[in-house]
């Protein structure tokens, strides 16, 4: 039974705060690379720093549900906030002594601060009626546009500030931006449901995973992530390395990118309350084919620029719709358990994704790793075809009721 009151202003608190958070992530992405060709002792290990940053996500992934589980989220986001910033900090420091490794164990530190910004859509969900719980996600992704623009603008500006030092001010005035949440969440207020949950209460994630519904949810948003992960982490070098098209060019496909990953967030969840988990999955699958068949065509600009607006486009329905159904198919003293494994298994999948997506582009193609997702996509398909969603083929409704009760 479902005892969480819906809390809009704790949901504004929480977009607002994720997207200031969102930045330690897009920033790390637009200058890992840069910074790491820098420092780097070989050519090869230039994506490190961005590769560790995925990675430092899936080993966070099940701690920032069991501490969330025994603080409470406001002190867990806050405390979140307040090991990133010091990682930031880190980063400006390794970046000032010339240090590849310390740099690299900063961005894994910023990773494990991600995982903790993972479970902000988990918290929206809380704050929000059951049925509203798919529009509540996506309002926290769409707060990501934010973030995936601020940070590395943010970034572009301030990168000289040490004129010796190179983007020491950048991660400097990152730290500023990932401090802001700290702040903000002072007023944030716990569900009661939320904190003191006995861990030992309720099913086992190996139980949870032998439930037909949980499985496809936790499927379908690992998936997409791991193709979404494995196709942009290529595409820059595909872009710029291979086929020799600008920095500007290439900066402007992953923006569009990040775009078509977040913007949709304003009608997703609608579109799930509407026509219900399994359709919008299903419309996730055709958008990620697109992305693949265009890419078949030409590797042009244009061609880059359609690609990955449908693979952003395929991710959002995939993981709102996954996440989504998740919440529906775990009790309150389940939430934590199932969260973590939620997330482990997705940047677990991601942080492979993107160790794998360099050395296949360079041992094959732009085209063939694109064809290299197809089977996993029939498998999801076939996957959500043949799961039978009897009680949560839809978010559940409140009765008239309960609604006149609040």
């Amino acid at each position: 039974m479902d005892t969480h009151k819906p809390n809009q202003r704790n949901i504004w608190l929480l977009a607002t705060s994720y997207g200031f958070s969102f930045t330690a992530t897009s920033t790390t992405a637009f200058l890992g690379g840069i910074i790491g060709t820098a420092l780097s002792p070989s050519i090869n290990m230039a994506t490190l720093p961005i590769a560790m940053t995925i990675i430092g996500t899936a080993i966070g992934s099940i701690p920032a549900a069991m501490i969330m589980n025994r603080i409470g989220r406001r002190a867990g986001f806050i405390s979140a906030s307040i090991f990133t910033f010091t990682a930031t900090l880190i980063c400006a420091v390794a970046i000032w002594i010339s240090s590849f490794w310390v740099y690299c164990a900063a961005c894994t530190a910023i990773g494990i601060g991600g995982a903790f910004v993972q479970q902000y859509r988990f918290a929206a969900a809380e704050n929000a009626a059951s049925d509203k719980a798919p529009q509540a996600i996506s309002f926290i992704l769409i707060a990501g546009i934010a973030g995936g623009f601020l940070g590395p603008s943010v970034s572009s500006w301030t990168y000289d500030l040490a004129m010796q030092h190179l983007y020491v001010g950048s991660y400097l005035a990152l730290s500023l931006m990932t401090l802001i949440p700290a702040v903000l969440l002072l007023g944030y207020q716990n569900q009661p449901t939320v904190t003191r949950t006995h861990t030992d209460s309720g099913r086992s994630s190996r139980q949870l995973l032998q439930q037909p519904a949980f499985f496809l949810a936790v499927t379908g948003a690992t998936i997409s992530y791991a193709i979404m992960t494995f196709l942009m982490t290529a595409t820059p070098i595909s872009m710029h390395v291979i086929d020799h098209l600008t920095v500007s060019q290439t900066g402007i496909v992953i923006q569009w990118h990040i775009v078509g990953m977040f913007l949709p967030s304003l009608i997703t969840g609608h579109l799930i309350q509407r026509f219900g988990y399994r359709s919008i999955m299903l419309l996730g699958i055709v958008f990620m084919a697109l992305c693949i068949s265009i890419s078949q065509f030409s590797q042009t600009l244009a061609s880059y620029w359609c690609s990955l607006i449908c693979l952003g486009i395929g991710w959002n329905c995939l993981f709102v719709s996954g996440t989504s159904l998740l919440i529906q198919c775990y009790q309150p003293s389940e939430q934590f358990r199932a969260q973590a494994c939620n997330d482990f298994m997705v940047f677990s999948c991601q942080a492979l994704a993107s160790l794998l997506a360099s050395p296949l582009l360079h041992l094959t193609s732009w085209k063939t790793i694109n064809l290299l997702c197809l089977p996993l996509l029939l498998c999801l398909a076939w996957l959500i075809f043949y799961t039978q969603l009897p009680d949560h083929e839809r978010p559940k409704r409140k009765s008239l009721k309960n609604e006149m009760s609040e």
